[in-house]
């Protein structure tokens, strides 16, 4: 990196009071220090990660470490080359400080540990996202910046005491925060970190123990705080750390995620998991919606989620008679009294599949020590134990290998298999839940299929590890030979050849890294913290999902109620509660930052028309244009007008389905619009979007996604 020759301001002409050196000078002095700064921790990063890469990677423990610490380095190397000088957001001046402190992305120090630019999620920034004129936390003054292109093209001053104002602050008609809600959206979340409002900032702070809902309705900046609170979670609750677990962001769809992408890695994180519900499961991209709406009503309640349980314990039931198992050397008797000793082996929580595998070592034991040493080598017995297909027919009878699309799809397709596991249902629903095709997967299977892979865990990691006790069998076999070989051509017999006889030296001999692996599931946690975007469109058992990778019942929860599709007519508390949180806390936000007053006045009679008392929250701002109606013959010409009168910014067609997305103008169903935001959006036929509590919350998300315009065509 360069360090900084020209000034790190770009203000244009109609600015010029606020190039004045008095205001900006000292910010050039800083400005410049960072740059060298950054120059040369740049610089000591990329040696201390070259020789992090070049280091033996040692095992275990030793190896985590090493490529935790590989991460760690080349994701602070990737941020401080991304941002540069931007990574400062502006400077809080203390009432009872009178030098700047700077608040950036990251913490910087120079060479001799003079801080440069403070963590934004370290406790003495927050009076820099919190400070209000009722509340200044101390604080004289405020600056905040706007970047553009590595240079500042505006920046604001807040004053909080008659002090600030002395030759240090140029004040503006508007706040930061409000001059930047009329910038052009794009195809990704645009940066906000450095305009965190005060009340969105106290709850990004809050502590992570329990659950915290934080419910909002269009606007208000949910999105923003939920991404905003996993950084910070991660960076100040140490409970919370990659090695505890770490932190998994769920979000609605994969047009929302694609979004966001960038907002985490902006931050400075970029170990957070992020997916949606259907990500969760391997059948979850291919899954279809349930065409029923009586089928999923029945498969929503966290009821049968719990069928899962007597569904895998039908196939965990030992011999209740003995048999003779015979080898090379003797008969031997294994009675129901060893059986049912064997199947007591596994901890009661060991899933299916991996308890599957213990039992049978079990097995092996009991019967090893029935056999007199003398009898029989204990490595040939258990070989011939291995290979013997009564006893191996006898096992996998009682306790068989078990795949989850198996059990739920028999579930769909044995009526009376699903009446001993769900006794509780009626004959009309065990009816309905039956289809011809058991494995047909709709979004509704999804809960049921990740309670039944948790369960029985991977079916493949059994067979994984047979593969590998054979590679491993026919590696020493080899190797033994190798040493026979060997020693056999040794002249005196004796000397460094002899000691290869040795079981630990041939066991060093033995390359385990060719052995058959299987990549891990990075989804399955369990995990530390869990944030929910959207959640108001969780079923019951669709949320067992979360609480299984999260035993630590901490969750951030983000939603409104009055956008559920389906109707949210209880309480968070009474919602969450049902489905097994507990230590539940509720913080909400009322404001619209985002959506005009004319786009609210509009979208604020379609949902009270379904839902009465819906949390509709205020517009702070107007965009001075009105809401137009029109015909659907009209929209090329609308979209061909606002894409002339506008070089930035982006569009989007919600309803038609037919219409082709371009670069600058997408297309999507309402309910695939959710969580987005558009500089022009443009409804065809609303009224079509589907008839009660649906269709309307359809209309009202889809209209409150405009940032500045909405139009709403019909066809006729």
């Amino acid at each position: 990196m360069n360090r900084v020759t020209t000034s790190a301001f770009d203000l244009p002409d109609r600015l010029n009071r606020k190039a004045d050196p008095t205001l900006i000078a000292d910010d050039e002095r800083h400005f410049a220090a960072i740059a060298e700064s950054l120059e040369q921790s740049i610089t000591d990063l990329s040696d201390r990660l070259d020789a992090e890469r070049k280091a033996p990677g040692g095992k275990g423990r030793q190896a985590m470490d090493r490529d935790m610490e590989i991460h760690r380095l080349t994701a602070r190397l990737r941020t401080l080359r991304r941002f540069g000088l931007d990574l400062c957001l502006g400077r809080m001046v203390g009432a009872d400080a009178p030098e700047p402190v700077y608040v950036g992305r990251l913490g910087l120090t120079d060479s001799t540990g003079r801080r440069l630019l403070l963590d934004w999620r370290s406790p003495a920034a927050e009076p820099f996202f919190g400070a209000t004129h009722a509340n200044p936390m101390g604080l004289a003054s405020r600056r905040r910046y706007r970047w553009t292109r590595g240079r500042i093209g505006d920046y604001w001053d807040e004053v909080f005491t008659s002090d600030g104002f002395e030759g240090h602050a140029a004040l503006d008609d508007q706040s930061a925060f409000i001059a930047s809600l009329g910038s052009h959206r794009s195809a990704r979340m645009r940066d906000v970190l450095g305009t965190i409002q005060a009340d969105q900032d106290a709850i990004i702070r809050a502590g992570s123990r329990g659950a915290l809902v934080v419910d909002g309705g269009p606007g208000t900046g949910k999105t923003v705080v939920a991404l905003h609170r996993s950084a910070y979670l991660l960076y100040s609750d140490p409970r919370l750390g990659h090695r505890r677990g770490g932190v998994l962001f769920v979000g609605p769809h994969q047009p929302y995620l694609a979004y966001v992408a960038d907002v985490l890695p902006s931050l400075g994180e970029e170990g957070v998991q992020t997916c949606t519900l259907r990500d969760l499961v391997p059948e979850g991209a291919a899954a279809a919606i349930e065409a029923d709406p009586d089928v999923a009503r029945l498969k929503s309640s966290a009821d049968l989620v719990k069928a899962i349980e007597p569904a895998v314990r039908f196939y965990e039931n030992p011999p209740t008679t003995g048999m003779t198992v015979t080898t090379p050397w003797s008969d031997t008797w294994l009675s129901a009294d060893d059986w049912a000793e064997a199947f007591q082996a596994p901890e009661p929580s060991t899933p299916h599949n991996e308890a599957r595998d213990q039992i049978w070592e079990e097995l092996l034991t009991i019967l090893t020590d029935k056999h007199d040493d003398d009898e029989a080598p204990a490595d040939l017995l258990r070989r011939s134990l291995l290979r013997n297909r009564e006893l191996l027919t006898t096992f996998n009878r009682a306790w068989p290998l078990i795949e989850a699309a198996d059990l739920v799809g028999d579930l769909w397709s044995v009526p009376a298999y699903l009446r001993l596991c769900a006794p509780w249902l009626g004959p009309d629903d065990v009816r309905k839940l039956q289809r011809e095709d058991a494995q047909a997967w709709t979004v509704s299977d999804l809960p049921l299929l990740d309670a039944a892979r948790q369960r029985l865990g991977d079916p493949e990691a059994s067979r994984r590890k047979r593969r590998q006790e054979a590679a491993l069998a026919a590696q020493r076999e080899r190797m033994a030979q190798v040493v026979d070989n060997l020693i056999e051509a040794d002249d005196d017999g004796e000397g460094l050849v002899t000691q290869l006889r040795r079981e630990d030296l041939q066991r060093n001999l033995v390359d385990e890294s060719e052995l058959p692996t299987l990549t891990p599931d990075l989804l399955a946690g369990p995990f530390a913290h869990i944030v929910v975007d959207e959640a108001q469109e969780l079923t019951d058992a669709e949320w067992q999902m979360l609480l299984l990778r999260c035993p630590s019942r901490s969750f951030t929860i983000v939603g409104d109620r009055a956008q559920a599709r389906h109707g949210f007519t209880e309480l968070w508390q009474e919602r969450l509660e049902r489905v097994g949180l507990d230590r539940i806390g509720l913080a909400s936000l009322s404001v619209n930052y985002r959506t005009p007053e004319e786009v609210m006045a509009e979208a604020e009679p379609v949902i009270r028309a379904a839902l009465p008392d819906a949390n509709v929250p205020t517009s702070i701002r107007s965009s001075g244009v009105p809401v137009v109606h029109g015909s659907a013959s009209e929209l090329s010409s609308i979209l061909d007008a606002w894409i002339a009168e506008h070089a930035d910014g982006i569009a989007c067609v919600i309803g038609d389905p037919t219409f082709r997305e371009t670069s600058r103008v997408r297309s999507l169903t309402p309910e695939l619009s959710k969580g987005l935001e558009f500089d022009l959006v443009v409804l065809i036929d609303p009224e079509k979007f589907g008839e009660g509590i649906e269709g309307a919350v359809d209309r009202y998300v889809a209209m409150t996604r405009a940032t500045q315009r909405l139009v709403i065509l019909t066809s006729s």
